[in-house]
């Protein structure tokens, strides 16, 4: 008896990871298991790049729009949603693939997210207090001084990350990094984890192209649909936040229009950053369809 496998493919912003998914799944036979933590907003299609109507039909995806932008879901959700939908989809498949470009969801999917104890709510509301009352940038120091260690990697302009950290240091009296274990968790599958990567000018290209595509599509009637709900973190996203300074009239739409595209590349980097120090993935440009599938097979 064959062992189930989980080809899991991943990349930039950009890269090409959506066409190559199609020819990937239709040859394995496998639905698309989506690892975008925004696609699964059902809101915010374009602005997401998911799959449309007509490619779902073409393959059968998850976790694509199955949520509201006012729900609540995290990296430990999907962790736990992937591997009781895997345990189902194995019993029919050898094989399944999961594509995507969100970092944890990918690390909680093949290597498990750590035990952190749940936030009591005074702990929280105290916190959430804080960063309306003083804003960012006094939690980010305050993080400097209590976990130097997660401060030097977390992304800083990210208050969700810096406030749960500081929820963690204030509720347990330690750092938050003590409880980041980064010990894998052995999986009931074997797992093939395929990058895609090009040239960086290359990249940044086809960025610039897919953000005007966006426009093109509609992602300015998408963002004031959604407009009312701006303070919600499923919309503190590229794309969205830099259009909503537009609407306040703090910019002009060209220059919202350029940070989109400044800030899609930016996220670019952080993703190949997170993604090198993953020493399991083989990397290949798109174009090399022919030379994964050999690759993925040879592993089989």
């Amino acid at each position: 008896m064959k062992d189930n496998v989980l080809v899991v493919l991943l990349g930039p912003t950009g890269v090409g990871k959506t066409a190559l998914s199609f020819a990937l799944a239709e040859w394995m036979g496998s639905p698309i298991l989506s690892a975008d933590s925004r696609q699964l907003y059902a809101e915010i299609p374009i602005g997401t790049a998911a799959p449309t109507h007509e490619e779902q039909e073409r393959v059968k995806h998850y976790f694509i729009g199955t949520h509201q932008l006012t729900d609540y879901y995290s990296a430990a959700q999907y962790e736990i949603d992937v591997l009781k939908l895997t345990e189902e989809l194995f019993h029919t498949h050898d094989k399944l693939l999961l594509t995507g470009g969100s970092m944890m969801y990918i690390d909680a999917v093949c290597k498990g997210i750590d035990d952190i104890p749940t936030v009591d709510d005074i702990t929280r509301r105290t916190l959430l207090d804080r960063y309306e009352a003083e804003g960012l940038e006094p939690l980010v120091d305050e993080l400097r001084l209590l976990d130097p260690e997660y401060y030097r990697i977390v992304d800083l302009k990210n208050p969700k990350r810096v406030i749960h950290a500081l929820e963690i240091c204030y509720m347990t009296g330690r750092t938050y990094t003590s409880f980041r274990t980064r010990t894998a968790k052995k999986r009931p599958f074997r797992i093939i984890k395929i990058g895609l990567r090009r040239e960086r000018e290359e990249l940044y290209e086809r960025i610039n192209r897919r953000v005007d595509q966006m426009i093109d599509d509609g992602l300015i009637e998408e963002a004031r649909r959604v407009y009312p709900y701006r303070h919600l973190n499923s919309l503190n996203t590229v794309g969205y936040k830099e259009l909503f300074a537009y609407f306040d009239g703090n910019c002009t739409l060209e220059f919202a229009i350029e940070k989109i595209k400044q800030n899609s590349r930016i996220y670019s980097r952080k993703q190949m950053t997170w993604f090198r120090r993953d020493e399991e993935i083989r990397w290949f440009h798109p174009n090399e369809q022919e030379s994964i599938m050999a690759y993925i097979e040879n592993i089989l």
